[in-house]
This record gives C-alpha cells, structure tokens and sequence, in this order.
C-alpha cells in the first residue's frame, strides 16, 4: 500500500506592504501680510517607498543529489536572488515526507516524483497539489553490483537479492518496469529488499546486504571508488524518457502566489539554460559548493553520466505524453487505482513563460 498523505488546511498568507514616508520644509516666513504668506504643501514632496525585500520560499526537495544539478545552478548563479526570492532549501528524504510538507503548509513548494501528487489527488484532498515545472527527463540511478560485470544483462538478476526502494515511489517502479520490460517478474523472478530507509541503502550494502542495490549519486561512484560496488546499468538509459521529478504547490498557493511561482520557475530556467550550454566540467565546478563532502573529480564523473545520458530538459513544460506515461508506470506496479486528470495536476503556464 503507498503511504497515505493527510493534508492539514493550514494556509499561510504573506502580505507585501508598502510604506509612505512624508517629509516637508521647515514653516513658512510671513512678510506682514498674510495674503502673502507661502506654504509649501508637504504633498510635493511625498516619497513613496516601496518594500524591494527578497519574497522567501522553502523549498523542501526529495533528496540532495547531483541529479538536480540545474536546480544548484540557479541557487549558485545567483539566480533565484535575480528573481527575488531568497530560497530555503530543505530535504525531506523521500517523496512521502516531502509531499507531507507540501500538504501541511511547511514547504511551499516540493521537489519531487509526480507520482505523489496523484496519489493525494485520488485520495480526494480538496486544495490538491499541482505540478508546475518538470526537471528531469530521465531516471537517475543506477544498477551496482558487487563485482565487475561488462557483459551485464538484467536477466543476470534473476535468482538474486536487490536492495530497491519504497513501494510506490519513483525509483522503485522504473526500476520494476525495466524488469518487466525484460521478461523478469519482481518478487518471484528476482526479490527486491524494501525495508531499508531512503538513502541508507549504499550503506546496507557497504555492510554486506544483497547482491545489487539501486542507488542514485553520489552513493553510486562512491562505492566505485572505495571498491564496494561497481556500476553496471543506467536506470535512466533502459528506461527511456520518463517524467521523473517535478517542482510542485499547492493550488491555493499557486493561486494566491502566481507572481512567486513565475519568478521561482524563471529562475529554474536560467540554470536550465546554464546546463545545455556548459560542459560538465564547468556544470560540476559551479555546483560544488552544494556537494563541500565531495571531491570535485568525483562531482565531474556523476555529472557527466547525467550530461551523457540527456537527464535534463531544454524547458520546463510537463507535457502530456510525459504525464499518461508516468501513469502507464504506475499502473503497470499495481499502485494506481484511476488515472488522475493532466489538466487538474500539471499547469505549463509558468513554463512556458520561462521558456519565452
């Protein structure tokens, strides 16, 4: 069963006020007659100051890694801070609890699988999420095995104990459609181990649990390199494009909040924009702050895989096509009980905009 998100109908207003400050001259000389006496209306010169402080945003994202490097792009270029936002970034380590902040009004905005807000939407919350801005095109994790494997095929995994992830997120059902798309049934062809924490998997394998792991980076070259695993399938590449995550808010807040949401999405754009025309080279040296445990060479390579790979979108528009696709997934891992409607879930408006 996926875990079942409960909305707290909280919402909180932020209000922009601006201030009048008057000033005016000192009284007026007389010269013996009134009649000629001058005043100076203090009207003329009124100032108005307006409020230029930078809007805050706390954007709680599903996990830290170098698979959303346009995202640090825009914190690092300085971006957001051009479009007047001053960014709050926070991880919620997994779709479920970032959809949680999202729904309780802790985060404003959620970085996440799409999968998410379908489920809350047929689940009937009346101030549903929406998502309004797609990042990556493809999955981002990898197959590691606990020896070489040039030759690999996932028939390979038949027989075999593979450390996944949670049952009805993201990278758990790629992975099972590329099972599926292989002839292998998950559960009888091959068991997948569920029951470990988002993000603790490479550490489980470390110690000496399962045959392969799914991991993301930088968890996947960091067993390369301290000789614990060895990557030998690209989720992303088997895969094909697929919706994988998306920027989200709640419909009254992208409601209350439109002027916020374009300039959030427009900034989110310019470190698309970055990407496309950088190496990774220079993509990896501009995010590296956000990785400061992470060797810059090893930044690099995980960088380069993505780049390799088309991981990102030239735009943000959720099209569509991408949106019944994730659904098809969903259905195909039995954790879909209707489709949800794309024009009550996805708005390409800000998007589009971006992208002008």
């Amino acid at each position: 069963m996926k875990k079942r998100f409960i909305a707290v109908l909280l919402v909180s207003a932020m209000v922009l006020a601006s201030f009048t400050a008057c000033s005016s001259d000192s009284a007026s000389e007389t010269t013996g007659n009134t009649d000629s006496q001058t005043t100076k209306d203090t009207d003329d010169t009124k100032t108005e100051t307006k409020d230029t402080s930078p809007t805050k945003v706390v954007l709680n994202e599903v996990a830290h890694s170098i698979f959303y490097a346009p995202m640090y792009v825009a914190i690092e270029e300085g971006y957001f801070d051009e479009e007047g936002i001053e960014l709050d970034l926070v991880c919620g380590f997994g779709a479920d609890k970032t959809m949680t902040a999202v729904l309780s009004g802790e985060a404003d905005i959620g970085f996440m699988g799409s999968e998410a807000s379908i489920y809350t939407y047929n689940e009937g919350a009346n101030d549903y999420v929406i998502n309004f801005a797609q990042l990556t095109q493809r999955a981002g994790n990898f197959l590691v095995a606990r020896e070489e494997m040039p030759d690999f095929k996932w028939e390979d995994l038949k027989g075999k104990l593979v450390l996944g992830g949670r049952k009805g997120g993201m990278p758990e059902m790629v992975f099972e459609y590329i099972l599926r798309q292989n002839g292998i049934e998950p559960g009888s062809d091959v068991t997948i181990d569920q029951s470990i924490d988002f993000g603790s998997t490479a550490a489980a394998f470390s110690g000496g649990q399962g045959d392969f792991t799914v991991e993301f980076e930088p968890s996947a070259t960091l067993l390369e390199s301290e000789n614990k695993g060895h990557v030998v399938a690209s989720l992303g590449t088997d895969s094909g494009y697929v919706p994988y995550t998306a920027f989200s808010a709640k419909k009254s807040y992208i409601d209350n909040n439109p002027e916020v949401i374009q300039s959030f999405t427009n900034a989110l754009q310019k470190g698309m924009d970055y990407v496309q025309t950088h190496s990774p080279e220079e993509i990896a040296k501009i995010i590296e702050p956000q990785f400061n445990e992470t060797e810059l060479d090893t930044i690099t390579t995980i960088v380069t895989r993505y780049y390799d790979q088309d991981t990102w979108k030239e735009n943000l528009v959720f099209e569509e096509e991408s949106f019944e696709l994730l659904q098809d997934i969903l259905e195909d891992s039995d954790e879909l009980s209707k489709r949800a409607p794309y024009e009550d879930l996805v708005t390409t408006e800000f998007a589009k905009e971006a992208a002008k």
